[in-house]
């Protein structure tokens, strides 16, 4: 049955529901009665045939037991527990098969961003022929904006290549003869002639894909508590009831115990807890996909973090400007950097023009002379204030061959790096001249969220990210986490889930990219920040909507909520039919009886899980204060880019 079927199912069968109880309200009970019989063949007929379905492969599931109450309350006239147990079981299928049509959707637009062509050199002409078409060891061209169709080597030419669907990282690398590139990832700028090594499914990207699709795919199997129940709750059911008729041969009474003996209470208590969770949760930022997922979250033990655009804003910005010349001003430094870079597509040069306009520093021209070193920067002639002068910006290769970094500009060169930041050297007229450091911020609320997490239960947190030893530490000094892992590709972040799953722990990956979509698909539990990529949204069982991790402390608590709230919630159900099926033999209990009972047992799971609604976090508010008074902090600050610093 299509999902658009079981919608139209669930939509028909509340319409019935309200047409009873305007019936009811108006004293007309056979239409009433008519109302909810027809509710209870609509909504029940897709539960038999999913029971009869089980039953041929001799498995007694919750299908069965839902459809031998709903046919026994329907022989003996209780039309109300009729129409409303098999309403209820066929929204909570509806809601199931939704959240699954969404995990596949998430798939498939991850296909959709692979590359469907390329460009091959075949006899010294560059052809255009479908991906499936290239070989190991053709000689692939890639132009400016086109997607890597392979994975290969550069063998010739220069560019930048965004590898965000690969690591993650927001600025792009620069490639050059002797450098790798990956299926799947951009060329911002530049020609690359790329000897094909990889193609079609052995590529990286396609390992993505597949093992997304191989998660999502265990994901599916997860039996739910009810199923597990049923399989022995339902036979030992009917096989009494079949007992009671043999000794008593009252129908009526096998019959009346059949009925009493369905917890009705039960099979709301989940979903009604659930439903009361996931709206707290959603109402506070947390966009949970269903209740599986919430009660995953609850059992969470180690937490697995992502850095850039998770733990990191993704938003990379001048930090520190550092004088090295005598003559010149942290300022000037500044200046005469993002000058040249004025000439420059690189997302670290735009960094530095932005921080300069902003501080209102006059950059004259563009520079003329430009020259880019591959890997390592820029050179190029400036002209600022009716002097010309010959600057170069990037690693210290810029500099020049044979130039040796003095020892105290190296020392506060790794000072920078160990604070998270990415360092450049600027040159002017042949002389460093001082350092700049462009660092992506951690989110001011990371730190005590895990904090917070930690009082939560969650033990263990990692780091898993494909940038540098050295930004990753920094990173994770601050904000407290157990271990770092770096210049990890995709594959290698799911298999560090893998490990840590092997070793008992229940994980959750929190992550915003593509190159994060197997890691959280992979993760006991997947989390994807709102800003995040499409691919990574759908894959994740939980979306920050707001980007904060005060969103992710009050879900975790509301988890844990909701989950004891399951447990109270059965044993209400429960000890409910007990007592009841205890005073059915002993002959105190009537069907007129039962059923009252049975439906202030239904009230009392209903208010208890209403109770969630109201549920509350304080580490999570008092997170969430803090971020509201930083937002208006920053708005209202005018603190200058460029922080005075000491000389080294």
């Amino acid at each position: 049955m299509t999902l658009r079927t079981k919608a139209r199912i669930a939509g028909a069968s509340a319409a019935l529901l309200l047409l009873a109880l305007a019936a009811h309200l108006g004293g007309l009970g056979t239409p009433r009665d008519a109302a909810l019989a027809v509710t209870a063949v609509l909504a029940g007929a897709p539960t038999a045939v999913a029971a009869y379905q089980a039953l041929r492969l001799r498995a007694f599931s919750i299908e069965l037991l839902v459809t031998i109450a709903v046919t026994g309350a329907l022989l003996i006239g209780e039309y109300v527990e009729a129409g409303v147990v098999a309403f209820l079981f066929v929204v909570g299928a509806w809601l199931e098969a939704r959240t699954l049509d969404r995990t596949r959707r998430s798939l498939r637009e991850l296909i959709d961003l692979a590359p469907q062509q390329a460009e091959v050199l075949r006899h010294g002409v560059g052809v255009v022929v479908p991906v499936e078409e290239v070989d190991p060891g053709d000689t692939v061209l890639i132009r400016h904006g086109g997607k890597v169709p392979v994975d290969g080597t550069v063998v010739e030419g220069t560019g930048l290549v965004d590898e965000a669907t690969i690591t993650g990282e927001p600025v792009p690398a620069a490639k050059g003869p002797g450098d790798p590139v990956w299926s799947g990832t951009v060329l911002t700028t530049g020609f690359l002639t790329v000897t094909a090594e990889k193609v079609g499914e052995d590529t990286t990207f396609a390992r993505i894909v597949e093992l997304v699709e191989e998660a999502q795919d265990s994901r599916a199997g997860v039996q739910r508590f009810l199923d597990r129940f049923a399989a022995v709750y339902t036979p030992a059911v009917v096989g009494l009831a079949v007992l009671a008729l043999v000794l008593t041969r009252d129908v009526r009474f096998a019959l009346t115990f059949l009925v009493i003996a369905c917890p009705g209470a039960l099979v709301i208590s989940t979903p009604v807890s659930m439903v009361a969770g996931l709206g707290n949760a959603a109402r506070r930022g947390a966009l949970v996909k269903g209740g599986d997922a919430l009660e995953r979250l609850a059992r969470v033990d180690t937490l697995v973090l992502d850095k850039t655009g998770t733990l990191t804003v993704g938003r990379p910005e001048v930090t520190d400007v550092v004088s090295t010349h005598p003559d010149l001003t942290d300022a000037e430094v500044l200046r005469q950097a993002a000058a040249l870079e004025q000439a420059s597509e690189h997302p670290l040069g735009r960094t530095l023009v932005d921080a300069a306009v902003a501080r209102g520093l006059d950059l004259g021209g563009l520079p003329t002379d430009v020259q880019v070193v591959t890997g390592a920067g820029l050179r190029g002639t400036v002209r600022l204030d009716e002097h010309s002068r010959y600057v170069a910006v990037g690693t210290p290769r810029v500099i020049g061959d044979g130039y040796a970094v003095p020892e105290p500009v190296q020392g506060r060169a790794l000072a920078l790096e160990r604070r998270g930041g990415t360092v450049v050297h600027v040159v002017v007229d042949g002389e460093l001249a001082g350092l700049v450091a462009v660092t992506d911020r951690v989110r001011p609320e990371a730190a005590e969220a895990i904090a917070a997490l930690r009082r939560q239960g969650i033990d263990r947190f990692v780091v898993l990210t494909g940038d540098n030893e050295h930004t990753a530490r920094a990173v994770a000094e601050q904000v407290g986490v157990d271990e770092v892992r770096a210049r990890l590709l995709p594959e290698d972040k799911v298999t560090a889930i893998r490990e840590l799953q092997a070793a008992g722990r229940r994980v959750a990956m929190v992550g915003d990219g593509v190159n994060d979509a197997p890691a959280i698909a992979t993760a006991d539990v997947g989390l994807a920040m709102g800003a995040g990529t499409d691919v990574s949204l759908e894959a994740a069982d939980v979306v920050l909507v707001g980007n904060r991790f005060d969103h992710l402390v009050h879900a975790r608590s509301v988890a844990r909520a909701t989950r004891w709230n399951v447990v109270q919630n059965t044993v209400i159900a429960l000890a409910t039919v007990v007592v009841l099926l205890a005073g059915v033999v002993a002959g105190v209990v009537v069907m007129a009886s039962g059923m009252l009972v049975h439906e202030v047992s239904v009230l009392a799971v209903v208010l208890n899980a209403v109770r969630l609604a109201r549920h509350r976090c304080a580490d999570a508010d008092r997170l969430a204060r803090a971020a509201g008074r930083s937002t208006l902090a920053g708005q209202r600050e005018q603190a200058p880019l460029v922080q005075e610093a000491h000389r080294p």
